[in-house]
């Protein structure tokens, strides 16, 4: 937008443009005065980008194997302070990222043949007009601080989790 109004602002001015196109004008003046002067965020964010980049690209020539928490150890041994956070941030924007991870995901589902697959009883309609008519299961993992993981099992009554269109907000007990 600030294009288009410093594209015509010398033959139309800046307030009549803003009017015509709904873009106010403090919102204008705030962006030019943004671009002249950048913020320390910017400062900074500029400061590191070539030192992110010479960490990430000086490992393995040609093989950029580094993610963000390796940059941001390596950073921390050269003496630069900063957040870890902040690496993953201008690294992501930069298009920069490891090549191997060595954390392994487990396969938590692995879908079986069709015709093995049990029915949907309920065919997806999750209501049930009074207690205990209609209970439903799920099972998820929980990952350990310790990098194992254990599987959790949910057994649900759907009346006491359903809520009715007129009652959407409101628990029905």
């Amino acid at each position: 937008m600030t294009a288009f109004v410093d594209e015509y602002r010398g033959q139309f001015g800046v307030e009549p443009i803003c009017a015509v196109i709904g873009f106010a004008v403090s919102t204008y003046y705030a962006t030019k005065k943004r671009l002249a002067e950048p913020s320390d965020r910017d400062v900074r964010d500029g400061e590191l980008v070539p030192l992110i980049r010479e960490v990430w690209a000086s490992k393995k020539k040609g093989n950029q194997v580094y993610g963000a928490e390796k940059v941001w150890k390596q950073l921390g041994r050269d003496g630069v302070r900063v957040a870890r956070c902040t690496v993953e941030r201008l690294m992501a924007a930069e298009g920069l990222k490891g090549a191997v991870s060595r954390r392994r995901r487990p396969r938590t589902t692995v879908p079986g043949d069709e015709s093995r697959r049990p029915r949907d009883l309920v065919e997806r309609d999750f209501r049930a007009p009074a207690p205990n008519q209609l209970w439903v299961t799920d099972i998820t993992y929980v990952e350990l601080t310790s990098g194992l993981f254990c599987y959790t099992a949910f057994v649900t009554d759907v009346f006491s989790r359903w809520r009715s269109p007129s009652t959407r907000f409101t628990r029905k007990r």
